[in-house]
């Protein structure tokens, strides 16, 4: 679908352009036989409320950012592989309309086209995109997820101890490994889970309490594992000896710009 696309000018020039747009914070995109298939923006259902991203769909990998100006200055780039991508197909719901979810296992996060035919085209290409590279590759397409997190004006109370009122003194935090609102009280825990981040993360009470557990029950059969070797290593005699201010700055272009009012698509595709 998009080999025939790798060394063309067309394909250069529209790399250049992202890598442009992304400035000096940005990382460089431009590899040797990557090809951009596709971009648009979308809607994505952040922590506090939905936010306009720009996408960027690549043969191996899925970039977005957030709009400073169209067309012209992004910040805050983001870089998934494609082998760590899964797409659900998510119904309207809650006020939004031709949503899915990427679910990767680092973050997983909802996003919403402006009609349902962009939904389709994007979905359609990112799984063509990520089942060609797995044949390309050999690799397996990750299966391990983070889980989304609830949007905080989903719930006034924390959904752990369900007693917590969030108020202007009390926060709202999120479980890192659920994605449940929860309350300072209900995630005072810390765990490491290095698919996520390399520093320990917080998390609810719960999730703390079975991280644990499994964590004990990993370790105990390692150590029968290690046990049995051992024994059979005596038996046969052998031996054996490791976001951003700006963003806040330029929303107000969303509600004046016609491009993000009018009901039409806002994504295009080079396939």
């Amino acid at each position: 679908m998009v080999d025939h696309l790798a060394n063309t000018d067309a394909n250069t020039q529209r790399i250049t352009m992202v890598e442009n747009c992304f400035g000096t914070t940005g990382q460089p995109l431009a590899v040797q036989g990557r090809v951009l298939v596709g971009e648009g923006l979308l809607t994505k259902v952040c922590r506090k409320k939905p936010k306009p991203r720009m996408f960027f769909l690549f043969n191996d990998i899925l970039v977005y950012g957030s709009v400073i100006i169209p067309k012209k200055k992004f910040v805050s780039q983001h870089i998934i592989p494609l082998e760590d991508i899964n797409i659900e197909d998510l119904v309207d719901d809650d006020g939004l309309k031709n949503r899915w979810m990427v679910k990767t296992s680092q973050k997983s996060f909802i996003v919403c086209a402006v009609t349902p035919f962009e939904k389709e085209d994007w979905l359609k290409h990112i799984n063509r995109c990520v089942e060609q590279l797995m044949e390309k590759t050999g690799r397996k397409q990750s299966t391990e997820h983070a889980a989304p997190w609830i949007p905080d004006k989903m719930t006034e109370i924390c959904m752990r101890c369900t007693q917590t009122k969030f108020n202007a003194m009390v926060r709202k935090h999120h479980c890192r490994k659920c994605g449940f609102v929860v309350c300072q009280s209900c995630s005072k825990q810390k765990f490491l889970m290095p698919k996520q981040s390399s520093k320990p993360l917080r998390v609810c009470t719960l999730c703390y309490d079975k991280l644990v557990e499994h964590q004990k029950k990993e370790l105990a059969t390692e150590v029968d594992a290690l046990s049995t070797v051992g024994n059979a290593t005596m038996s046969s005699g052998e031996d054996d000896s490791d976001k951003s201010s700006d963003e806040d700055k330029h929303e107000q272009w969303m509600n004046q710009d016609p491009f993000f009012l009018e009901d039409h698509p806002r994504s295009s595709f080079h396939t």
